[in-house]
């Protein structure tokens, strides 16, 4: 899959996090490295996008690190850390993007902090 603007954007937020609530300590951190491209990674990104609490605990995950059930895909998706995870349907950087900031604004808004 060649690489355009999105995902060089996706790769540059390699390390980024970012505090979402000051007060309640809510933040969001990036992982995203290349790797060889594989039939279950045809796109040749690993990538983790992941929202926290104050403890540190996970409160929402997208990954590819690992397979979910008997599916050969590994692109999916956990609410929390005792998920063990949906597959996720990847399409683009961008849209991956989307999606994660989507599930962060709903967890914020049912968590009262909107």
């Amino acid at each position: 899959m060649p690489m355009n603007d999105d995902w060089e954007y996706l790769l540059g937020l390699n390390g980024v996090e970012m505090f979402l609530d000051e007060s309640l300590r809510y933040w969001v951190k990036f992982s995203v490295h290349r790797v060889p491209v594989i039939p279950e990674a045809p796109h040749g990104i690993t990538y983790s996008l992941t929202l926290h609490d104050r403890k540190g605990t996970r409160l929402l995950g997208f990954d590819n690190a690992h397979r979910v059930g008997k599916s050969k895909m590994l692109d999916h998706w956990h609410r929390n850390r005792s998920d063990s995870g949906r597959i996720y349907d990847f399409w683009s950087p961008e849209q991956l993007l989307a999606d994660f900031w989507r599930e962060v604004d709903r967890i914020m808004k049912e968590s009262g902090n909107d």
